[in-house]
């Protein structure tokens, strides 16, 4: 056994595409050998700016023999077809094998030196790398068949045990030598093999492993910004964009002029973060402190002045920049800022952002209060402020620092909203919440109201032009609207119906008058919505096919309501009982099925004759249910009179929201289920207690329907 190594080296590697190709390189090397019958015992990846290499550990000097076995054509198949067949395996027909009128080929395949299958797998990865870009270079690259890479390939390294495996491609051979680091060792590095590379290579002022590079810029931004009583500001992924940008980190303090401080703290640590790739300090008092890490590639024989000073300079321009955007935004009032949104298209079919707010306005200042449950007072005086709120909330989409940063659209509203005196700045910083699933709800009643009016007039809109997510395309991202909506009904307890929420947009009034003569898309929301509803509730534990249970039973599309059974629902189910009355729940709706009594249209009496008068859906009244013409067999009477106490507790359990309630009130059928089906025959031959016991089970399938269609859960 022995170790191969792999070094693939070129010009500078997106910082961005590093650790992915890292992870290709690992997996496709893995499964080219895999078709050759080679296994490594593990294999050891790394990437640096200029570098793509890996380890492959224990290898075999030759690979296994290996036989496979291939089907062929039917032995009485055409003549063709088998000469086909002994051209594909490279055998003759007395060397195949009949069975059962089947031809079957063995070839077997001796072994190999292992050398020879990495000679031949190297360049079929090198050609087939996924690359998310690559490039051709050089007087190759005038034909489409010149090979493609991230960057012009300069040199491979390819050992195997202290052996070089020779490999060419477009010009590039392998060999033992390789670079070190650009600075501080520029010329050829002779590697022996796998045993020597990392720390030949440290040696020469080259990290290789992008995480040993993260631990150090880590550990050496908290150390220095510490020796000036500063913490950084905990970013893991510029931590690892700063690792894809150097082979010999070396983390430097600097500062700002602490007058640039007035600008929003959150333009600064984008200036940093963004522009500039520099770590994000706090002082003692948690506050933006006037300084920055950046993350050098050399050791300066100055300790790094003369790079923090060009650094500082550069920062300095930047945020001379970000003041005179603050500035210039802040002589234009927001209502002004406003008008400009004419300018800016929504949607082509949807018109500007301009008439977007003015429908997002109406939604959330005239019809959200009311569906929401605001007593009338509140409703009344909210909504001039909601109506404030709604019209300013895109306005910052025009600013110049918008421009500049898109990240803080809502955020700079808030800023500029604040200067002007205007008490609606929290609610349209936070109109966008929230935008993940972690993320952050709205703050107040204000910034809830329109950030749901905002996502509810986004849906319509782009269901109403039918722009509807298909497959794993989402352009405009109207998953993640509805996620957000969900949140804001949901953990904001908010109780209201998706239907009137949805027909709140008001299609007539507010769309139709732009020309937009589509078909009203509620049903289709109402159903999206509740599929994002299934996927958010999967990731905490709640199985989707309980939500169809309850949302099959149709005018359920109050989603705290909705969950509130639902969880009583998975609760009730991982009991006994719960396992137990499905069972008893699922036989009677096959017998019923059977019997073609799925969707009875009439109530009947429990006694009555035949079929057709079977109880329609929904709970009977015990009362309801009169005498029967025959004496009931003792676990007949049970179940009835199982059903005449559950049925009524169930109901009035469901009415006071209390599902534990009905849960409980269900599990008292269980046993009479299961006694019933025991002991007495549905399909009697008196066509009197046959049609009794089919309305007996049709009462069984109405109780547990109050609370969920039992036939929608699996098991």
């Amino acid at each position: 056994m022995t170790d191969f190594l792999l070094e693939l080296r070129c010009e500078e590697i997106p910082a961005r595409m590093q650790l992915k190709a890292s992870e290709d390189l690992a997996r496709l090397f893995t499964e080219e050998l895999a078709k050759a019958g080679l296994k490594p015992e593990s294999i050891d990846s790394f990437v640096t700016p200029r570098r793509l290499a890996l380890i492959a550990r224990s290898l075999p000097l030759e690979t296994a023999a290996v036989s496979e076995e291939f089907k062929g054509p039917r032995t009485s198949a055409p003549a063709q077809a088998l000469e086909g067949f002994l051209r594909k395996t490279g055998l003759t027909q007395d060397q195949l094998e009949d069975r059962d009128g089947v031809w079957f080929a063995t070839v077997n395949k001796p072994g190999r030196a292992t050398a020879g299958v990495l000679a031949e797998t190297v360049p079929a990865i090198i050609r087939a790398f996924p690359w998310p870009k690559s490039m051709r270079w050089g007087t190759a690259s005038q034909t489409t068949e010149s090979l493609r890479w991230v960057r012009p390939l300069q040199g491979i390294v390819a050992i195997l045990g202290e052996d070089l495996v020779d490999i060419e491609i477009e010009g590039t051979r392998s060999g033992y030598a390789t670079l070190g680091h650009r600075f501080h060792h520029p010329g050829e590095i002779t590697i022996g093999g796998a045993h020597d590379y990392v720390e030949k290579l440290r040696a020469c002022h080259v990290i290789v492993s992008h995480q040993e590079r993260q631990a150090i810029i880590e550990a050496k931004a908290q150390e220095v910004a510490a020796a000036k009583g500063y913490t950084v500001i905990e970013d893991k992924g510029l931590i690892a964009e700063n690792a894809g940008l150097t082979e010999w980190p070396v983390p430097l303090l600097g500062d700002f002029d602490p007058a640039f401080l007035e600008v929003p703290p959150e333009v600064i640590q984008l200036t940093l973060r963004i522009n500039q790739k520099y770590f994000v300090l706090r002082d003692g008092e948690g506050k933006l402190a006037p300084a920055f890490i950046c993350t050098a590639n050399i050791e300066a024989k100055d300790g790094g002045e003369a790079i923090i000073a060009g650094n500082r300079k550069v920062l300095a321009a930047r945020l001379s920049d970000a003041r005179f955007f603050w500035e210039q935004d802040r002589k234009t009032s927001l209502a002004d800022h406003a008008k400009k949104l004419e300018r800016i298209t929504f949607h082509e079919k949807l018109w500007t952002v301009k008439r977007k707010v003015e429908r997002v306005a109406i939604i959330a200042a005239d019809r959200i209060p009311e569906l929401i449950g605001w007593p009338e007072e509140k409703a009344r005086k909210m909504q001039p402020f909601l109506r404030q709120a709604a019209e300013l909330a895109k306005a910052d989409l025009v600013t110049e620092m918008v421009g500049e940063f898109p990240e803080l659209q809502g955020v700079m509203g808030s800023y500029y909203a604040d200067a002007e005196g205007l008490s609606v700045s929290i609610a349209i910083r936070d109109h966008y919440k929230p935008i993940g699933q972690s993320d952050d709800l709205p703050s107040d009643d204000l910034g809830t109201v329109v950030s749901l009016a905002d996502k509810v007039d986004t849906l319509y809109s782009f269901f109403l032009i039918d722009q509807k997510p298909t497959g794993s395309k989402d352009p405009f991202a109207l998953r993640r609207a509805a996620l957000g909506l969900i949140r804001l009904i949901v953990d904001n307890g908010l109780r209201v119906s998706l239907n009137a929420l949805y027909r709140a947009c008001d299609w007539e009034r507010l769309y139709q008058s732009d020309g937009l003569n589509y078909a009203d898309p509620t049903d289709d929301l109402v159903a999206f919505t509740i599929d994002r509803l299934k996927v958010q509730q999967k990731e905490a534990g709640v199985r989707h096919d309980l939500i169809d249970a309850v949302f099959a039973l149709g005018g359920e599309d109050d989603l705290v309501c909705l969950l509130a059974r639902v969880k009583a629902l998975q609760s009730f189910i991982a009991t006994d009982d719960g396992t137990n009355l499905l069972a008893g729940y699922k036989r009677a709706a096959n017998i019923l099925k059977k019997e073609g009594v799925e969707s009875p249209s009439a109530p009947a009496k429990a006694g009555a004759q035949g079929d057709e008068a079977l109880p329609k859906a929904g709970l009977l009244p015990p009362q309801e249910h009169g005498a029967l013409s025959y004496t009931p067999e003792p676990a007949e009477a049970d179940l009835i009179a199982a059903l005449d106490a559950a049925e009524p507790r169930a109901m009035a359990a469901v009415m006071a929201e209390d599902f534990e309630g009905a849960m409980a009130a269900l599990a008292t059928l269980r046993a009479p289920i299961d006694t019933f089906f025991d002991n007495v025959t549905v399909n009697d031959a008196d066509p009197a207690k046959r049609s009794a016991r089919l309305a007996l089970l049709v009462r069984v399938r109405e109780a547990v329907h109050a609370v969920a269609d039992f036939s929608k859960i699996a098991g």
